[in-house]
């Protein structure tokens, strides 16, 4: 039998989903890392839950252009509850439900109960006053799933099985897939916040994916960049950046087969690494099969490095997200990336956004990004 059929067979990812409500009506879908025969994850929810949650709005900027989200009902969210009442663990007591009502999963992914934006939405408040100055309110129409990543609740990304990331990488597709088809998305951010330090309100390893309904500032500044570029240059301007990072060598840290991880050029963070692909894909749905399995690989790897970059730091906060193209106009413009950083500038001592970060958006780095992409290769495994 030629080979090329038996190694994309080894590529594919042999698990399967399985999609059902929790009691307020919300989807919940498992991901298991191998696929079985017969029904799986058939325990039903049986918490007296209300109706799923609704959205909050939006509101504009005038002085910045930019969207806020006003989602005063996350005030009230579970914030570091105790391991016996964590929401994220499987239901192995019918006396104590969580969020997950199967007493074993690999990976869930469940609608968000306390989520930013949401797709049951509500009407314009009777009698609101008018907006005085740009475009009115909206409802802050959109989904936020929560991605729980083991059923072990002292679990941690970089040590979970590689199958397991396997699985975790086919789950970010998938949603990113499934909320992109949504006319009312513009884009889908995929990310995980890990550490107390970075604001983390539940411990158990787990992501998020938000599907907004407008472009994010960041992204509509990348947008703008890489419209001027190409009108400059013709070129893509991420597919140009990397093409130049992988030419220059200096800052390039990890280069495999599909993917090239980077420290940028002007990084922001003091610590900080880029990862994209090769190959021209808008989201991670447009990965194929040895894409997804060698990023499984290749993101542990850089979240092994991150751990091991401050001697004697035994688990480094940081914040992981996957920067995606939008799904309607300008679509073209964007790529794949990820942005994975962290805040901890030495042992025992974080980057505070003070006063030119936070009231001016200009940024200072206390190191050099060479430094960084050095420091990253000596870690390597």
């Amino acid at each position: 039998m030629d080979a090329g059929p038996i190694a994309d067979r080894a590529q594919r990812w042999p698990g399967q989903v399985t999609e059902r409500t929790l009691a307020d009506g919300r989807p919940i879908l498992y991901f298991d890392d191998e696929a079985t025969a017969g029904p799986v994850h058939e325990t039903a929810d049986d918490r007296p839950l209300l109706e799923a949650p609704r959205a909050g709005e939006v509101r504009y900027d005038v002085l910045t252009g930019e969207w806020v989200t006003i989602a005063g009902h996350r005030m009230n969210r579970t914030f570091l509850p105790s391991a016996a009442d964590c929401p994220l663990d499987p239901t192995r007591d019918p006396a104590r439900p969580t969020e997950v009502p199967d007493s074993a999963y690999d990976v869930a992914v469940f609608a968000n109960r306390f989520p930013s934006f949401a797709p049951l939405t509500a009407g314009p408040v009777e009698g609101a006053p008018a907006v005085p100055f740009g475009p009115p309110d909206a409802p802050a129409y959109g989904h936020c799933d929560v991605v729980v990543f083991s059923s072990d609740h002292d679990a941690a990304v970089v040590d979970l099985p590689a199958a397991r990331m396997r699985t975790i990488v086919e789950a970010w597709a998938q949603r990113t897939a499934a909320h992109s088809a949504d006319p009312g998305v513009a884009e889908v951010f995929v990310f995980e916040n890990s550490g107390q330090e970075i604001g983390v309100t539940l411990t158990h390893p787990h992501g998020q994916v938000y599907a907004y309904p407008v472009v994010a500032p960041r992204t509509g500044q990348l947008l703008e960049q890489a419209r001027r570029h190409r009108q400059a240059t013709g070129g893509s301007l991420l597919a140009d950046v990397l093409a130049a990072e992988r030419a220059e060598g200096t800052r390039v840290v990890l280069a495999g087969e599909h993917f090239t991880a980077y420290v940028p050029r002007a990084a922001r963070w003091p610590v900080e690494v880029h990862l994209a692909p090769h190959r021209d894909v808008p989201d991670l749905a447009a990965l194929d099969d040895a894409e997804r399995a060698e990023l499984a690989v290749v993101y542990q790897e850089l979240l092994r490095r991150v751990n091991r970059f401050h001697p004697g730091v035994e688990r480094v906060p940081y914040i992981s997200g996957w920067h995606q193209a939008p799904t309607g106009e300008d679509r073209e413009l964007g790529r794949l990336h990820l942005q994975l950083f962290s805040l901890l500038r030495a042992p025992g001592k974080l980057k505070y956004l003070a006063g030119s970060e936070s009231g001016m958006g200009a940024w200072i780095n206390d190191t050099t990004p060479e430094r960084i992409a050095e420091r990253l290769r000596e870690v390597a495994s």
